[in-house]
């Protein structure tokens, strides 16, 4: 059965303040690139049949800076996109939709669960397309929404993945299951 690997992007200015960030290119912290290289060593040795990214540049960076520069834009891969809620926090938000939480509710003029669904649904199609495992470069929200569709959960149980910025976690199966084999390691 195939396998997942995920890599959330190395640390942002943005995500160290706690920023939603979707469509904003914003580059990764010096600290973030230091991890990312980091990564490098502990993927050192797997073999990918497919090696995806997000197409904005923290995660295409985080892949570079890992060992793998070539690996393919794949736009479904994006971070959820937040509308008019980009680049502020929560806690700002709040202020004006008390509760908000982009797992619970409505992001203006930004993407709806069922359409980041339908997105991450295609990416697990690739995988299940390719002999071997597949390696994904991208984002909190997405990744956790991602895992969820493997596990064949709605996209909002993702809301229970906390996953730190450069961490690796592993998708697979055990028999016919589909499993979190590793997360936020």
């Amino acid at each position: 059965m195939n396998e997942l690997w995920l890599v959330r992007h190395g640390k942002t200015r943005w995500s160290a303040d706690g920023r939603h960030t979707s469509t904003t290119d914003v580059p990764l912290l010096p600290e973030g690139e230091e991890v990312a290289v980091a990564l490098r060593e502990r993927l050192a040795g797997e073999h990918f049949a497919l090696v995806l990214t997000s197409p904005r540049l923290r995660a295409r960076r985080t892949a570079e800076l890992t060992g793998y520069p070539d690996a393919e834009v794949d736009d479904d891969l994006a971070e959820w996109a937040y509308g008019d809620y980009e680049g502020i926090t929560t806690d700002e938000i709040r202020e004006t939709d008390p509760g908000w939480t982009i797992w619970t509710h409505p992001t203006p003029g930004g993407e709806t669960a069922e359409q980041v669904s339908a997105r991450l649904d295609r990416v697990i199609e690739r995988v299940h397309a390719v002999e071997g495992a597949t390696l994904a470069f991208g984002h909190g929200h997405s990744l956790r929404a991602l895992a969820a569709r493997w596990l064949g959960l709605e996209v909002v149980s993702g809301r229970h993945l906390q996953l730190d910025t450069a961490t690796i976690s592993v998708l697979a199966y055990e028999r016919e299951s589909p499993v979190l084999r590793h997360w936020n390691s």
